[in-house]
């Protein structure tokens, strides 16, 4: 992970978790964009000028300004005196009508807030909504939804390849499941997340321990599972089965494609030449499945 980042979700954490609480919109989306819109508060705009979301000025604006090319040439953006008013700034600005839908969400839905984001206009950067979702898992900012955080600060694992170790040790045939219908893909065991489920209410039913039930999945323990999320009782394989390739869509991760396919994650990354710490699939990417 990169410590500038990791610095800047230290710093804002909180009152991205404040602004939640006063106006609904999840934490772990607020830090997202503001890691991304600002390169975690290094671009010129955020450190001279405050502005921490790439607000521009619009009709509207009757504060401070700043001119700097993007889209066009010269545009206005939004000045502030303080990065704290940019956080309270961008949580307005998401109260115009075009964003109204979003509302609809759940504050721990942090795709749907990602691809809404995307699809209402917020950037132009088609790729948009893969980088923020890509920013939440890596950085485990879903933590920050349940007013908790992340677990890389908590000094605990904080992605599934901090527990490569715990991957190599031997693993056992599962115990057949006691409180769940058992289905089989790709030649690997697996069960659907119900609602409100975790790894630890899925673990107790399964008969296998949370946290290697988790690097199955190549997630940790903390992480969200959704209504029909599937999860793999047994380590994934190293490649795919019959299909050749995957299209990225709006919306996916290589962890979300890695579950697809029943691939581990880390193996999706090296099949495709790919850095761990970088890449971010974006929309018509075609990714190698073996």
């Amino acid at each position: 992970m990169n410590a500038a980042y990791q610095a800047y979700i230290r710093k804002y954490a909180n009152e991205a978790i404040l602004q939640m609480k006063r106006h609904k919109i999840p934490a772990s989306i607020t830090i997202a964009q503001g890691l991304l819109e600002s390169n975690a508060g290094a671009s010129t705009l955020a450190s001279v000028h405050n502005n921490h979301f790439g607000i521009k000025c619009h009709k509207s604006w009757q504060g401070n300004r700043a001119y700097k090319d993007d889209d066009e040439m010269g545009e206005c953006f939004r000045s502030y005196d303080s990065p704290l008013d940019s956080y309270t700034d961008h949580s307005y600005f998401l109260q115009q009508p075009r964003y109204k839908s979003l509302f609809q969400l759940s504050l721990d839905d942090y795709q749907g807030w990602a691809k809404g984001l995307q699809r209402c206009g917020y950037a132009t950067d088609k790729g948009y909504a893969n980088k923020l979702i890509a920013l939440v898992e890596l950085y485990s900012l879903y933590e920050l939804d349940r007013e908790a955080s992340p677990s890389w600060m908590r000094g605990k694992a904080s992605s599934p390849s901090s527990t490569r170790e715990k991957k190599r040790e031997k693993q056992t045939t599962p115990k057949a499941p006691q409180k769940r219908t058992q289905y089989n893909c790709y030649g690997l065991e697996y069960v659907l997340a119900e609602e409100g489920d975790s790894f630890a209410t899925i673990a107790r039913d399964v008969n296998i321990d949370e946290e290697k039930l988790a690097t199955f999945n190549d997630a940790t323990v903390d992480f969200p599972l959704k209504k029909g999320d599937v999860i793999y009782l047994q380590r994934k394989n190293k490649h795919g089965d019959s299909t050749p390739d995957h299209v990225v869509s709006v919306g996916e991760s290589m962890h979300s494609i890695s579950q697809l396919y029943g691939i581990r994650v880390e193996y999706l990354y090296k099949i495709n030449g790919l850095d761990i710490e970088s890449y971010v699939p974006l929309e018509g990417d075609v990714l190698r499945l073996w």
